[in-house]
Parts: C-alpha cells; structure tokens; sequence
C-alpha cells in the first residue's frame, strides 16, 4: 500500500485535506472520492525507515520527550472540558521545542478558522509527526473521544522513549570502550610501535618472529592508513547507495535478521513494535485494514514492514489476522498464535496489550544478556592486542640485552 497526500472538495463544496492509502493513484482517488466529489491534487507520501534506536519517533526534527509531553498535555487539558482551539493556545504558549511551537501556532491558527485538528495535524506536521499520531488523532476526533486518542499516543509514545532510553544507556558504555580500544591500536601501530621498530633495527640482529610480525603489521598501517580510510569510507557509501534502492533494503533487512544475536534483538524488537501500535491503533478505533497498514509503516525491519503491509489484501479479502500472519511467516510463532487466539476470543486489543508488555520485557532482557557479553568480549579482545604488543616488544628487548 503507498500513502497519498491529497486535497480534494467535499461533497459541500468545502475545500479539505488528508492522508489516504492505495495500491496505486487510481486506487488511492477511488477511495478519496468515497467522501469527496473533486481530487484537487494527489502527492504520494515518501517516507524513510527508522533505526533500532530512533524506531517510530524522534527523528532529525522531532524531539521525543518534547512531543511525549505535548501528548500528555493535550489530553490533560482536554479532559479538563476546554475548547480544543483553546487548548492548541495553550500549549503552543507554552511550548519551548522551536519545530513543534511553529508547527503548534499553525494549527491553532486553522482551528480557530474552522478546520479540523486531525487535518491541520496532517498538513502542519508533514513529516514532522509520526504516522500513527495523525492518523490516531483522526479517528478520535471522528468517534468524539479526542482526549482517548491523545491519551493513547503519550502512553504509546512515552512507552517508546523509555525503551530507547534503556537500550542507549546499556549499549553506551561497550561504544565508548570499542571506540577508544581502535583508537588506542591505531596510535599504538602508527606512532608508538616504529619508536621502537628503529631500535630494533640498529640492532642489527635477527629479531624474534613474534616482533618482527608486530613490525610487519605496523609498516602495512603506517604505509596504508589512508587507503584503508578510504576503502572504509567507500564501502559505506557503496553500502548507502545500496541500502537506498528497493532489493537493497530488503536484503539488509533481512541479513540483519540472520545476525547471530542480534537477529533475535531486531526479531523481537519487530515483535514488540507491532503489538504495541496495534493495540494502540485498536484502542483509538481504527478499522483492522487500516491498523494493520499503519503499523507496517512504523516497524523498522523494511522486509517486516513491506510483508506486514502485504497482510491488508488478505484481510480485505476476509481472512483472519492470525492465518495471514502464520502465512507470511515473519513474526514470532508466540506472537502469530496470540494473535489468533484474540480474534477467536474477540480479545484481540486486550491480547495485544498482554504482548506488547511481555515482548517489551523479552527485547529489554535480550539487549542487557548481548551488551553483557559484548562489554568483556572487547576488553579481552584490547587485552589480547595489547598483550601481544608488549611481549613482541620486551621479547626483542631482552634479546638485545642478552647480546649485549
């Protein structure tokens, strides 16, 4: 399914504005002409795949915590039974994060002349607002439970700032050591080692062969630093380009799957991201369809992504969730039965949420376990190179001594 931007007229003769999504542009003006008479204009919506860390939100723009907390304060002030322009005010007076304050005003402004939210959201926020937000806020709006659906999206969204939290706080410590580990080899190899490489060879004698391939080693870094930078930085464009094009994204998503370790982390993270936008997605009242193809934009494995999008056809075509899911065979096993034990039980929202809560604890567990590994695997790695450098040098040295 591809997203459409579009501007059309209603049925009214009021000019409006929103998201809709089709296999194809005549797909797409079909469904907009369900609700509207004239398709003004029709832009297909390109969006870039999120990271592990960055996952659904808090892009180059967004700050997570400031746009979790203008969720929060929506649905506090709306509860609280004040007009929703009024409301928009408020917190856009309030609010100290530059991209979201502009976006704010903007929309208090079309409010106040008589648009609605959901639409001033979907336009002011371009790329700005994740997905589910917009779509979420529309709904809401359209069943009268506009304070539900922001409720749902700081509890959604203030779930997902705190898992990133946990994993950039386990993963920092094992950055930092890996990163001063190659550092350190770097200088040692390229500065340190032919200090003594120039004794060595006044010498005059045969060196030990442990000191001589420490030697060997040292001269092919010192010789070949720069080409080696630039072959690094080559291969990362190349891999960039690559993972630019459509069967490049799909096999990186999928190799990152077959990662020893890490496949299982990027598994469950999938896991995790699909019960909880689903359960989100359900909770604001949105239709199966269209649930199914919100979540598959804001998972972060592409391949995932593109083969959960792929499950609304099947769904339109009046097959279960749970058959769909155990047919394109992407998700957990445990989470596929799950899925199929709700719908039979017509608990589907409910056990989403029990999921979504016990893949969050799985992913959290999984992370610390491969971090608690990683951090001793890099300092007995350091300990090894530095080990070899000092015997390779004292080696040498002693026989020097021994001559002498």
């Amino acid at each position: 399914m591809v997203t459409y931007k579009y501007q059309a007229l209603s049925r009214d003769g009021e000019k409006v504005s929103g998201i809709v999504e089709g296999f194809n542009e005549l797909d797409a003006v079909e469904r907009i002409k369900q609700t509207c008479d004239v398709v003004l204009k029709l832009t297909e919506v390109r969006e870039k795949g999120p990271g592990l860390l960055n996952m659904e939100l808090g892009g180059n723009r967004l700050d997570p915590k400031a746009f979790t907390v203008m969720c929060s304060q929506f649905a506090i002030i709306l509860r609280s039974g004040i007009p929703i322009a009024r409301t928009v005010h408020l917190i856009a007076d309030k609010m100290t994060n530059r991209p979201l304050k502009r976006m704010l005003e903007q929309v208090a402004d079309d409010v106040e002349a008589g648009r609605s939210i959901s639409a001033s959201f979907a336009e002011r926020g371009d790329r700005l607002l994740p997905t589910t937000f917009v779509e979420t806020i529309r709904a809401g709006e359209e069943s009268g439970s506009l304070d539900l659906a922001f409720e749902n999206m700081y509890r959604h969204f203030d779930k997902q700032v705190k898992m990133r939290g946990k994993v950039r706080s386990a993963l920092a410590y094992p950055a930092f050591v890996l990163a001063i580990a190659v550092a350190v080899v770097i200088v040692l190899m390229v500065k340190v080692v032919p200090v003594f490489t120039d004794i060595f060879a006044s010498y005059g004698s045969e060196l030990p062969l442990i000191t001589r391939i420490l030697i060997d080693i040292s001269e092919f870094f010192r010789k070949y630093i720069l080409l080696i930078l630039g072959v690094l930085a080559a291969a990362f464009i190349a891999l960039k380009l690559y993972g630019n094009t459509e069967q490049g994204r799909i096999n990186l998503a999928k190799l990152q799957l077959s990662l020893p370790v890490l496949g299982n982390i990027f598994e469950l993270n999938a896991a995790s991201q699909f019960a909880n936008a689903m359960t989100t997605m359900l909770s604001s009242g949105l239709p199966m369809t269209k649930s199914i193809s919100i979540t598959a934009r804001v998972l972060d494995n592409y391949y995932i992504s593109q083969e959960t999008g792929k499950l609304t056809g099947k769904l339109e075509e009046g097959r279960s969730l749970g058959a769909s899911m155990r047919e394109a065979a992407v998700m957990p096993d445990i989470l596929v039965d799950m899925v199929a034990v709700g719908e039979e039980t017509g608990e589907l929202e409910r056990t989403l949420d029990t999921v979504a809560g016990y893949y969050d604890t799985e992913l959290e567990m999984a992370t610390t376990s491969a971090i608690n590994k990683l951090e001793p695997a890099i300092l007995i790695g350091l300990a090894l190179i530095a080990g070899f450098i000092v015997i390779a040098v004292y080696i040498a040295m002693f026989e020097m001594y021994n001559v002498m």
